[in-house]
C-alpha cells in the first residue's frame, strides 16, 4: 500500500483545484481576455434592458447616419442600430452557448464511454464520429438547418450535430491517457469501481481541455450561426441577429454602409475576443503547451 501512495499524489498533483489555481497567476493579457468575456456575457444578458430603443420599432427616419442621437445610425425602416446590435448579441450568445452545452453533452459522453470502455464500443462509436468529421461542418449545418426548416431552434441544433465530433475526439484522447496512467492503475488495484475513476479522477482532469476547445470553438460556432442568418436559414426577421442584418443590409451597402457593416463589427470584435481567451486558457490550463513551446 505504501508503494502506491506516491503514485495517488502524483496524480492527485494533476487534479483541477491545483490547474485552477494557475488563473491567478496568468499574464494580464489572459486576464484581460476573461474581462472581456465577462463584459461580453454582461452585454448578452442586460442588452434587451441598457438599449435605448425597441429594436423592433421604427424610433428615426429611414438609413439615418450615425450620429449622437443614433450612434450607429437607423437601418431601411428608421430602427435604431445601436439597439439591434445590442440586442442581437443576446441571439448570438445565447445559441452559441445552446450548442456548446449540447456538443460537449454528446461529444464529451460519447468520447468518455468509447476512451472508458474500449473493445468494439471504441470503434463502433469512434467510426460515427469519423463519418461527421468527414464532412465541412458548415456544409453538414447548412444541410441539417434545409432539412429542419428555417429558424434559430434549428439553427442551433444543426450546428450542436455538426459541433459534437471534435469534442468526442478530444475526451476519448484524454481519457485513454488517463485510464493508462500509474496513479489510476494504482486507483484500481485498490478496488475502485469504473464509475469512481470516471466522476472522480477521470472527469475532473478532462474538463479542461474541454474548456479550452469550446473557448477556440465559440468563434466558429457565432461564424456559422450568422452564416446561416446571411443566407436565412437562421433566425428570422425582424428578430435582432447579426448574419440577417449583414444580408438585409448588402442590398443598399453603398449608400447605408452602417446598416452591414457595424453588425459586421460585432461578429469581428466578439469573435477575436474569444480567440484571445482561448489561447490565454490553453497556456494557463495545460502546462504540457508552454513545455512544447
Amino acid at each position: 500500500m505504501a508503494a502506491v501512495e506516491p503514485v495517488l499524489r502524483s496524480g492527485a498533483a494533476l487534479s483541477r483545484p491545483h490547474r485552477w489555481q494557475l488563473v491567478r497567476h496568468a499574464p494580464l493579457s489572459d486576464k484581460l481576455a476573461l474581462g472581456t468575456l465577462a463584459l461580453i456575457t454582461l452585454l448578452a444578458l442586460l442588452g434587451p434592458t441598457i438599449a435605448p430603443h425597441d429594436p423592433l420599432a421604427a424610433v428615426g427616419p429611414a438609413g439615418h447616419a450615425p450620429s449622437w442621437q443614433y450612434p450607429l445610425g437607423t437601418d431601411e425602416v428608421g430602427r435604431d442600430m445601436f439597439s439591434r446590435v445590442l440586442c442581437g448579441l443576446q441571439t448570438t450568445w445565447l445559441a452559441a452557448i445552446a450548442v456548446i452545452v449540447a456538443g460537449v453533452l454528446i461529444g464529451g459522453a460519447i468520447g468518455l464511454v468509447a476512451g472508458a470502455t474500449g473493445g468494439w464500443i471504441d470503434t463502433i462509436l469512434m467510426r460515427i464520429t469519423d463519418v461527421f468529421l468527414a464532412l465541412p461542418k458548415l456544409i453538414l449545418a447548412l444541410a441539417f438547418t434545409a432539412a429542419l426548416g428555417p429558424g434559430i431552434e434549428h439553427a442551433i441544433i444543426a450546428i450542436a450535430i455538426a459541433s459534437w465530433p471534435g469534442y468526442a475526439r478530444i475526451a476519448r484522447a484524454e481519457t485513454l491517457t488517463i485510464r493508462n496512467s500509474e496513479y489510476v492503475a494504482a486507483i484500481q488495484l485498490q478496488g475502485a469501481s469504473t464509475f469512481r475513476i470516471i466522476g472522480s479522477h477521470i472527469l475532473p482532469l478532462l474538463t479542461s481541455s474541454l474548456i479550452i476547445r469550446v473557448t477556440l470553438d465559440m468563434a466558429g460556432i457565432i461564424l456559422t450561426a450568422a452564416g446561416l442568418g446571411f443566407i436565412g436559414l437562421g433566425a428570422q426577421p425582424p428578430l435582432p441577429e447579426w448574419g440577417a442584418m449583414i444580408s438585409r443590409g448588402r442590398s443598399f451597402i453603398l449608400d447605408q454602409w452602417w446598416v452591414a457593416t457595424m453588425p459586421g463589427f460585432a461578429i469581428v470584435i466578439v469573435s477575436l475576443g474569444f480567440c484571445f481567451l482561448g489561447d490565454g486558457l490553453r497556456d494557463v490550463l495545460d502546462p504540457k503547451h508552454g513545455e512544447r513551446q
